[in-house]
């Protein structure tokens, strides 16, 4: 029987690259988003790859939407196996440029639109004792960044809450679980439709990789859900070892770097959509990719090394162990 699978922002970036990873794998997938031309173009690029595609126009940020949608997809496609939280929207700009309605906007979306598809999720999931939720996050859920203090702290609140709800299924000896993916900068077209007051065109900070390395983790995570939380790409590992030796430093380094590697030499098109109040997507299809597929990386050896901790783990104590040989047969001369 197919897998069903529930993908939020499903319309493009992440989210969009994670439906069409599922429908190469045959999944049916209920695909959640705002914005209709994104959504048609998601659900054509599901069955393409071999998948069901179930469109539901959706804002997170609307529980009772959101938990309609969870038993439309139930009802249209079967028992719900996996959720994958994804969908955001944000404010690039200094926190004085950032208004309060933005801020309560985006921490609805961003964080609260997490918290309802857990919900909803759950009470799927929860009678069947079976099932898994995916937090999409980021290294920033652990390392806040100039430019983006909304963001950084609706993401800062996911991963609390992913940390308390997992304690309580722990404690339940639930069948369900939690897991959290904590991504880098990915080319998604966020950067194309963000609101953003920066004089320069935004840019994820570099390295900047491509939504399938992230879509291809995502799955990775929901297969594998007993692990807490999944970190791709090297600049994320790097980041928060640092963050958690020399948060201080990380600040000082920031505040002279942060501002500019995240914005590209280009002036900012002051005319350009932006989703904060409405979908950018409406009337057309941005996909999964952002602007910067000429710099961005499709693969890191860190994906590897995560998910082979026993071979490197075997690895390491080999060499230790010869390394140990060395030093006695050295001390016997």
């Amino acid at each position: 029987m197919a897998q069903v699978v529930v993908v939020t922002g499903a319309s493009g970036g992440v989210g969009r690259a994670v439906a069409r990873a599922y429908g190469r794998r045959g999944a049916s997938v209920a695909l959640l988003a705002r914005g209709k031309t994104g959504l048609d173009a998601a659900a054509a690029e599901v069955r393409e790859a071999g998948g069901r595609a179930l469109i539901i126009p959706t804002d997170v940020a609307d529980p009772d939407a959101v938990f309609a949608a969870a038993e439309t997809a139930e009802r249209e496609l079967g028992p719900v196996q996996v959720w994958v939280n994804t969908a955001f929207t944000s404010v690039f700009a200094p926190f004085e440029k950032i208004g309060p309605a933005e801020y309560e906007r985006t921490t609805t979306v961003t964080y609260l639109g997490y918290v309802y598809g857990t919900m909803a999720a759950l009470a799927l999931m929860r009678p069947r004792d079976e099932g898994v939720v995916v937090q999409v996050g980021s290294a920033l859920a652990y390392r806040g960044i100039p430019l983006q203090s909304a963001y950084c702290g609706a993401k800062h609140a996911i991963q609390g809450f992913h940390e308390s709800l997992r304690c309580e299924l722990l404690h339940e000896h639930s069948g369900v679980h939690v897991t959290m993916v904590q991504l880098p900068g990915v080319n998604t077209p966020q950067f194309s439709w963000v609101l953003s007051r920066l004089p320069r065109h935004p840019q994820p900070v570099p390295p900047i990789y491509q939504p399938e390395l992230a879509a291809r983790a995502v799955l990775h995570a929901a297969d594998r859900p007993r692990r807490r939380e999944y970190w791709v790409g090297t600049s994320t590992v790097l980041t928060l070892l640092a963050n958690a030796v020399a948060p201080g430093l990380l600040d000082r380094y920031l505040a002279r770097t942060g501002f500019g590697s995240q914005q590209t030499d280009q002036p900012t098109d002051w005319d350009r959509p932006a989703n904060l109040w409405q979908p950018a997507d409406r009337s057309a299809d941005f996909g999964a990719h952002g602007e910067f597929d000429d710099t961005a990386h499709a693969r890191d050896p860190q994906q590897w090394a995560s998910r082979h901790h026993g071979v490197l783990g075997a690895a390491a104590l080999a060499v230790a162990g010869a390394a140990a040989v060395a030093g006695l047969r050295r001390l016997r001369r």
